[in-house]
């Protein structure tokens, strides 16, 4: 009875005393079913919670790219495959080690009343009724991507200045105008550059819009990242014309 009443006492001693913060964090990794424990990388990110993708939530349902997915582009010995499970997760994997992933986010324009805003100022109605494919609105759309890119680069460039200061210098690419599948879409880059000149962080990212939704697919190198991250720079770096060819050969629209 001694021996229980220590445990017992243990235990409430160890709830009580145990940081809020820590708790959350490490609940996912104290299940039953999941012995890993957090890489030295996720709890970095943990830490520093900084934006890495459009910070509008994705109504995701199950692994998009298990149906989009076309003909994929690799290096030699490498694969390019859906992850299984319901994560919207691309897995890039050389002798069924995962290199990378590369992570999607569809976002329904009814949801997306800024990207409504840069419709109209380009414009075009932002109507799910416009074929938004049609020559005449090919234009237009390009703007629109456009800015949403700089959108994107403005709320990333004050994300990054609030968290390294003048530490890191952000740099963006002006984005490119690449196939979608189908779709138009806009090719964007930014890095974040060390002063002595290494890469603290490198991310590719690929916007295109359907009519109805904005796809968003995005993968980078950078510690701070948990999902949509290459581990290792060179890899990312190798395979990041690969993915272009890749993307353009997604089954885009729907």
């Amino acid at each position: 009875m001694l021996r229980l009443y220590h445990v017992l006492l243990g235990v409430i001693l160890l709830v009580v005393f145990t940081p809020l913060g820590f708790v959350k964090y490490a609940l996912p990794y104290l299940s039953s079913n999941n012995t890993l424990q957090p890489t030295p990388g996720q709890a970095n990110a943990a830490q520093k919670q900084r934006q890495t993708t459009s910070s509008n939530s994705q109504p995701n349902q199950g692994n998009i790219w298990k149906s989009i997915l076309g003909q994929t582009s690799a290096p030699p010995g490498w694969r390019v495959a859906a992850c299984d499970g319901n994560a919207p997760l691309l897995c890039v994997s050389s002798n069924k080690n995962i290199l990378g992933t590369v992570e999607i986010g569809v976002y329904p324009l009814e949801n997306q009343p800024n990207f409504q805003q840069m419709l109209a100022k380009a414009g075009i109605p932002p109507s799910s009724n416009v074929d938004y494919q049609k020559p005449k609105y090919q234009n237009q759309l390009a703007t629109a991507l456009k800015l949403w890119v700089a959108e994107h680069y403005n709320i990333l460039e004050k994300d990054r200045r609030a968290l390294y200061s003048d530490r890191i210098l952000f740099s963006v690419q002006s984005p490119q105008q690449v196939s979608v599948g189908k779709l138009q879409g806009m090719r964007y880059r930014f890095l974040g550059i060390q002063q002595k000149g290494g890469i603290q962080e490198e991310h590719l990212g690929y916007v295109a819009f359907d009519g109805k939704a904005l796809y968003v697919m995005t993968t980078a190198f950078d510690p701070g990242s948990q999902t949509g991250k290459f581990d290792k720079l060179e890899n990312f770096q190798r395979f990041e014309p690969f993915l272009s060819a890749t993307v353009k050969e997604v089954n885009l629209p729907k």
